[in-house]
């Protein structure tokens, strides 16, 4: 026996143990752990965790609890929604996958907010600048952000990053670009620092009439391209991607809420977790990902402590550059940490939570309004009340509002959101088999896709051309999100 031989079999070794802990249809234990925190994460903060404990107001002025979550959350989203779509190698299976994850479960939490919350317990905004179909419109791409439109939670304006980042990977995917993930999470992070506050948020809209121009072509814009996309056709899934790959630049560019720095950041910072599945499936070197992930670690840091001040401070999800820097930095060592343990098996309790996390994070608020109309407490300065409360009766009441929140997630999760997923699955083999979609392996060429955005490019050599796309050829993970995830599934 040689020991030239050792290393490599060590190599496939621990390649054959990550590929069991990460292969189709196994459920990624420490993703749903670190989804299910950070959801936790988010409901704390919601409910003014900070104000019950000793020195929270310090804590908070540093490290914003809420911004936490929703980091880790679109990391999280970043690294299994691109292995989810090549995992299936359809990009029909992969919106079907998305629509039927996603909005059971947002449309049940607006209904029971709307019908069991009085107005004064209300957590939905019914505010569309006196236009029902706009503010219905707007929320129901899920583009409201982007749009100028009102959230319909305070919670959904997440929403719109998950979309914006599924209209990127399906549009890259169609095009055979899906791989090139790098350069496209360095470049938004380095526009991040470079643009932070230059770019115009609202740019598109100026009076109500231009917004509902710019809705209804939202509206237009999107339901071609999903329809595309299920249609199965190669041809037209490519225009249905390019479709959506451009309205997605363009509102990024143009017409986001937040200030540029923080739209690029939260984009880059997804499109780092992509590099990172990468890297950890050799589709990449890994000092290729170990670089450009640092990039954009460090430029998501800084850009806190270059724009995140005052006015531009009060229009991102934190009030401090040092809110946003220490809990962006304390988001990605958590997903180091359990990337980390992926290999371990993790207490099940956490795997749970991850598994109704999206829930948890539709949910948190309408409950706690809830449980505060029950109790008669004031909705927006009950805290007060609770902080006055000796220590073992405070903290009950805390642990009391989670496990109500936890007993309805797990009804909502058995009762709406399984029941559909399954629906969205039965749903895709019955297309596929009556209308089975068309292989997406050919490449396309730069100039063509270049042609289409009115730009002449002329490939030099062969590596201007597209590599292919091997359909179902991925080893990626079971689909997941961060809205959820999307769910990554979770989605936040």
């Amino acid at each position: 026996m040689t020991t030239k031989g050792l290393p490599a079999r060590r190599r496939a070794w621990r390649a054959g143990r990550e590929e069991r802990a990460a292969g189709p249809g196994s459920r990624l234990g420490w993703l749903d752990a670190l989804r299910g925190i950070a959801a936790l994460a988010v409901a704390a903060h919601h409910f003014e965790i900070m104000r019950l404990i000793p020195g929270g107001s310090t804590i908070a002025a540093h490290f914003d609890l809420g911004f936490y979550g929703v980091i880790a959350f679109f990391i999280v989203s970043g690294y299994i929604i691109p292995a989810s779509l090549e995992r299936r190698g359809d990009v029909r299976a992969f919106w079907i996958g998305r629509v039927f994850r996603i909005y059971p479960a947002l449309i049940v939490t607006m209904l029971l907010a709307q019908f069991i919350l009085p107005p004064d317990y209300q957590v939905l905004t019914f505010n569309g600048y006196e236009h029902d179909l706009l503010w219905l419109a707007g929320n129901g791409l899920m583009l409201s952000d982007m749009l100028g439109v009102v959230n319909a939670l305070g919670i959904s304006w997440t929403l719109t990053y998950e979309m914006l980042f599924y209209f990127f990977v399906s549009s890259l995917f169609t095009v055979a670009w899906h791989r090139r993930t790098t350069p496209i999470s360095v470049g938004a992070a380095g526009l991040a620092l470079i643009l932070g506050v230059a770019i115009p948020s609202y740019s598109l809209a100026h009076t109500i009439a231009e917004l509902h121009h710019l809705v209804a072509a939202a509206v237009l814009v999107v339901v071609t391209g999903v329809l595309c996309m299920l249609s199965g056709n190669a041809a037209l899934a490519r225009i249905g991607g390019l479709l959506l790959g451009g309205l997605a630049v363009l509102l990024v560019f143009t017409n986001g809420r937040t200030p540029a720095y923080e739209t690029l950041t939260i984009l880059a910072t997804m499109f780092a977790g992509t590099v990172i599945y990468r890297a950890q499936h050799g589709q990449i070197e890994r000092l290729e990902a170990w670089v450009s992930v640092g990039f954009v670690v460090a430029a998501g840091a800084l850009v806190g402590w270059m724009y995140n001040r005052g006015e531009m401070a009060r229009a991102t999800a934190t009030f401090t550059w040092s809110a946003w820097t220490v809990a962006y930095l304390a988001a990605w060592a958590s997903f180091g940490l359990f990337f980390l343990l992926r290999n371990r098996r993790l207490p099940r309790v956490l795997t749970w939570l991850g598994a109704v996390s999206f829930s948890v994070y539709l949910l948190h608020w309408p409950v706690k309004k809830f449980l505060l109309w029950q109790l008669g407490w004031d909705s927006t300065h009950y805290y007060t009340k609770l902080a006055a409360m000796p220590f073992v009766e405070r903290w009950s009441w805390v642990a009391g509002y989670v496990a109500v929140l936890l007993v309805v997630c797990w009804v909502v999760y058995r009762l709406v959101e399984m029941p559909f997923q399954n629906l969205g699955r039965k749903l895709t083999k019955s297309m596929n088999r009556r209308w089975p979609p068309q292989s997406l392996e050919q490449p396309v060429p730069v100039s063509a896709v270049a042609a289409v955005a009115g730009v002449a490019v002329v490939p030099t050599d062969a590596s201007a051309v597209a590599e292919p796309v091997l359909a179902g050829a991925s080893s990626g993970p079971a689909s997941g999100s961060a809205s959820g995830s999307g769910g990554q599934g979770n989605v936040v």
